[in-house]
Order: structure tokens, then C-alpha cells, then sequence
């Protein structure tokens, strides 16, 4: 959701410890054992140098609030340090998490223009004018996504300069490649941006193995199912090489999400959650950042048989009231909603309710589980009702130019239709609406934390009692969504069917071994644990 070395001095800074007290108006520091190494050179007093590597090794784990006040320590220190201004822009662009605001344009753009006008080397200049791509032009009312997708192009073939010019620069290799992430065209098959970045990373690798903008950079390059076993290696080290920051400890799971590693996909959250709330408690970033992590924990915990542990993260998010209005409903909708569907408590579904409020695409979210709920109840009436809720969701986005996520709830609203149109004896449409979501969905890469489109499909075959085709589409889904509880589960019983004990009986192994720490009393375990008993 999710982007040089000349006279220049490593990061150092005093130790973070999890026994370390708040202390309002403390500046706390980060040893580069917590942080990572970076080395940009710049022009400014060499006094300033480590605090300036500080705020870019910030900015390398995403963590934009502590690198802004890292480069606005700088400009107060040396208020002739063009490059200062720059790292202040560049912590209000979010590359990967979301698009900034007018307000925030507005800001960039002045403070760029500020720095364009000071003495600078002719290297810092270029990191200037290239990230016053992005920014410039910023009275433009009613920006678009389509705009932002201009400016990050623009962006990034400026920095593509950057890089050719100084080719002994690694930071400017490394902002070039996350510049690649974030201009990444939408619905792109080819995952063209991603390999292109992938490959400038990985040979700087070995050569900057302390880097955290390496190893960060190449998990996101590769968090597709078609390229994420290429991450492991990145995923593996990146949590190491900057311990301190919860952004770090929580990007490997987003690889061992797509391979099916939950254990490793838990610990990666769980102590993700813990660095959250220890630099919160420093005033060092926002508690509410934990709420993608929770994400993340909630679905791991699903695949691997521990709904008590489910439970207990839905009442810690929602006892983040307050924190961020926005990441608080989406969570409030989409946990207990993936609960029930994963459940299959149909009548859970069916019964959430709706957030109040201007929360559309959270409120999507909940229509989208009621829908499916009410449908496989038989609530044939209500699944109708909820889908016409779904469809003016989308059509109020869209009307707001909120294109990504006008995209996503179409995406939702077809998946329910399917199952509503079953549910009206019209199967075969079901199946072949789910079909053409499931193969859009598989080219471009499916986002993780959700159910699989092909896996809805396999579940609807085999609801029609068509286990070989259901069997089939299992198998395809599990290819690119390896371990998950239901999809296991599913071919286990589509094999059933077919007399493929074999076959049954590798797949309930492989759910049980997944749920090896549960103490679930789920009759989907019951069942595998029963069919294995009798071998």
C-alpha cells in the first residue's frame, strides 16, 4: 500500500531499548544497529552529517514522522542546507501508503522552490529538481489519481537521471528504485517497474548489506504470488538490519503472507505491534500505525486455526477508537467481516452492521460479507438489498475520483453477485462472473489479507457439486495462495469426493501441520484429524 558516498559519515545514534521511559522533549536517537547504514553525501555543515543519514535511513523504513523532524534539526542547525528542505518534502511523500493532500503540495512545492534558490552542489540540485517534479503545479484543484500517477512518472524519470549521472551515488539507485514501486502503472500484468527495481537492488545487495532501503524496497518489488519466493532472502534480513522500526519488523510478512509462512507471518506482526507501541509511548510515530499489522496478524492467525487469538486482536483494534478514524473503521469492518467468511458463519455475515459515518469503502467492506452472508442463507431478498448498497458506494467514490478504491468495491460487488446469483438458481452465471474476477485477479497479483477470488470459485463448484472442476481451481488458488486454512480444506473435500484419498489425505496433513499451535475446536480439523486417524 506500500518505494553517495563522498565525504559522508554512517548513521550513529544512541541505543533504543524497549525499557527506555517517555520523555516529552527528549530528542531520542537510533544507533545504526537499530536503523541501518546509509551514506549520502552532502554539502552542508559536517556537523549535521549523522543526523542527516538519520533522517534518510528514516525515511527508508517509512517512517516519516521521525525523519521530517531529523531534517528539520538539520535546517535549524544549518539553515543553508539546501538539501535539509529536500528531506522535509520528501517525508510528506508517502510513496507507497498513500497521496498527499493540496495543503501538503502546496508546502512541498514552496519549500523546494526555497531550496532551488540556495547554494547547493549541482548532485543535491538534481535530488531537488527531481522530487520538484512531483510536487510543482500543486494549485491544480480536484487532483486525481491519474495525476499523482503523472507526478510519481515524472518523478521517477527524474531520478532515473539522478542515478546515470552519479553512478557511484547508491542513495540515488536506491530513491530510483522506490521511485519504480510508486509510479508502478495500475492492473500491470507484466510487473515491469517491479522487476526493473528488483534488479538495481539486488546488486546492491550484497554491497550495502546494511542498507534498509535495499531490503525494504526489494520485498515490495517482489510482494506479488508470481515473485514473492524471489523475497524471502530480503525478507529474512530487512527486520535485522533495522530492528527498531515497526515498519521493518512488519514488511517480511508481507512475504511470508504470500508463501504461506504463518508462524514467521505472526512473529513479524507481533513484534511489529510491540515496536508500534514502545516508540508511540516515546512519541516517536503514531500508535495507529499498528492497525496494518493487525491486518496482517488477524488473516495469519485465520489460516493457521487460532480464532481466539482473532478475537482477541478485534478487541484491541477496536479499543483504538480515537487513534485514526479512518484505519479504526476499516479495521472495525474488515476483521470481524473476514472472520465470519472464513467461518462460514453465514449468519454472522448477514448480520453485520454498517459503520456511521463517511467511511465508504470500510462500509463496502461490511455489505460486501452481508451480502455473501444473506445469500448463502437463503436471505436471497436481503443479498439483493445489500448489493445495491455496495453499487452506490461505488458510484459515490467514483464520483469523488476515488478510482483505486471505486475499483476494489467492483471487484467486491461481483464476487456477491455471484454468490446472490446462485443462491437464484442461476449457478453458471456465479461461476462464470467469479471466473473472469478470478483470472483478472491472478494476472495482476491478488492483494493479501483477503479471500482469493479462484478459491470462491473452487468453493462455489464444489457448493454445485462439481468436485473435479472444484478440485482444479483449488489447486491453481493454493499455487498462488500456498497454506490457506480453506483452500486446503477445500481440496481436501473436493478429492474426497473423487475418491482421491491420496490426495485428501496430503492436504488435511498440510492443514493440521499449519494448525500445529491451535487449539481450535473448528469441524474442518476434527475432520482432517479423523480422516487421518483411520490411515
Amino acid at each position: 500500500m506500500f518505494r553517495s558516498f563522498l565525504l559522508c559519515s554512517c548513521v550513529s545514534f544512541s541505543l533504543f531499548t524497549a525499557s527506555l521511559q517517555a520523555d516529552e522533549g527528549h530528542h531520542h536517537s537510533l544507533t545504526s544497529e537499530e536503523l541501518g547504514t546509509v551514506h549520502f553525501a552532502t554539502s552542508c555543515s559536517p556537523t549535521v552529517q549523522v543526523e542527516f543519514n538519520r533522517g534518510v535511513a528514516l525515511l527508508h523504513s517509512f517512517w516519516y514522522e521521525e525523519a521530517e523532524k531529523a531534517f528539520r534539526k538539520v535546517a535549524q542547525e544549518a539553515p543553508k542546507c539546501a538539501i535539509a528542505n529536500w528531506g522535509i518534502a520528501m517525508s510528506s511523500y508517502h510513496q507507497l501508503w498513500n497521496y498527499p493532500d493540496k495543503d501538503t503540495l502546496t508546502a512541498g512545492d514552496k519549500l523546494l522552490g526555497k531550496a532551488e534558490g540556495m547554494k547547493a552542489t549541482p548532485r543535491e540540485q538534481e535530488y531537488i529538481h527531481a522530487l520538484h517534479a512531483y510536487f510543482k503545479g500543486s494549485a491544480k484543484n480536484n487532483v486525481s489519481q491519474q495525476d499523482f500517477l503523472t507526478r510519481a512518472t515524472e518523478y521517477s524519470d527524474a531520478m532515473k537521471q539522478v542515478a546515470a549521472n552519479h553512478a557511484d551515488d547508491q542513495e540515488a539507485i536506491v530513491f530510483y528504485a522506490l521511485s519504480l514501486l510508486a509510479s508502478d502503472p495500475p492492473h500491470d500484468t507484466t510487473f515491469s517497474n517491479r522487476k526493473k527495481a528488483a534488479s538495481l537492488l539486488e546488486d546492491l545487495l550484497e554491497k550495502e548489506p546494511n542498507h534498509p532501503g535495499v531490503a525494504h524496497y526489494l520485498i515490495h518489488a517482489y510482494d506479488k504470488p508470481q515473485l514473492a519466493e524471489l523475497g524471502l532472502n530480503a525478507a529474512r534480513k530487512y527486520a535485522k538490519i533495522a530492528p527498531a522500526s515497526p515498519h521493518a519488523l512488519h514488511m517480511p510478512s508481507h512475504i511470508f503472507a504470500r508463501v504461506g509462512l504463518w508462524q514467521d507471518d505472526i512473529n513479524s506482526n507481533l513484534a511489529s505491534i510491540a515496536a508500534t507501541r514502545s516508540s508511540a509511548a516515546m512519541h516517536m510515530g503514531d500508535v495507529g500505525h499498528q492497525f496494518h499489522a493487525m491486518d496482517f496478524l488477524v488473516y495469519a492467525y485465520m489460516q493457521s486455526g487460532r480464532e481466539a487469538e482473532v478475537q482477541r486482536v478485534i478487541k484491541e483494534s477496536l479499543a483504538l477508537k480515537g487513534v485514526d478514524d479512518h484505519e479504526h473503521a476499516y479495521s472495525a469492518a474488515k476483521f470481524p467481516s473476514l472472520y465470519a467468511l472464513e467461518m462460514r458463519h453465514w449468519d454472522e455475515a448477514a448480520a453485520l452492521q454498517p459503520l456511521t459515518g463517511d467511511f465508504r469503502f470500510a462500509n463496502a467492506l461490511i455489505y460486501f460479507a452481508r451480502a455473501i452472508g444473506s445469500a448463502r442463507s437463503s436471505r436471497t431478498e436481503a443479498a439483493h438489498a445489500d448489493m445495491k448498497e455496495i453499487d452506490k458506494l461505488r458510484l459515490s467514490l467514483l464520483a469523488d475520483k476515488k478510482q483505486e478504491a471505486a475499483d476494489e468495491v467492483d471487484r467486491m460487488e461481483k464476487e456477491a453477485a455471484a454468490w446472490v446469483a446462485l443462491a437464484d438458481g442461476k449457478g453458471n452465471e456465479g461461476v462464470k462472473s467469479l471466473r473472469t474476477v478470478a483470472d483478472e485477479e491472478d494476472a495482476e497479483g491478488p492483494e493479501q489479507a483477503g479471500i482469493p477470488a479462484r478459491e470462491m470459485l473452487a468453493d462455489m463448484l464444489l457448493e454445485m457439486n462439481r468436485p473435479q472442476e472444484a478440485l482444479d481451481e483449488y489447486l491453481v488458488s493454493l499455487k498462488s495462495n500456498p497454506g490457506r486454512f480453506n483452500g486446503l480444506y477445500g481440496a481436501a473435500q473436493a478429492a474426497q469426493k473423487l475418491g482421491k484419498e491420496e490426495d485428501a489425505t496430503k492436504f488435511y496433513g498440510e492443514l493440521l501441520k499449519n494448525c500445529g499451535n491451535s487449539n481450535s475446536s473448528r469441524p474442518e480439523l476434527h475432520q482432517a484429524k479423523l480422516m487421518l486417524a483411520s490411515k
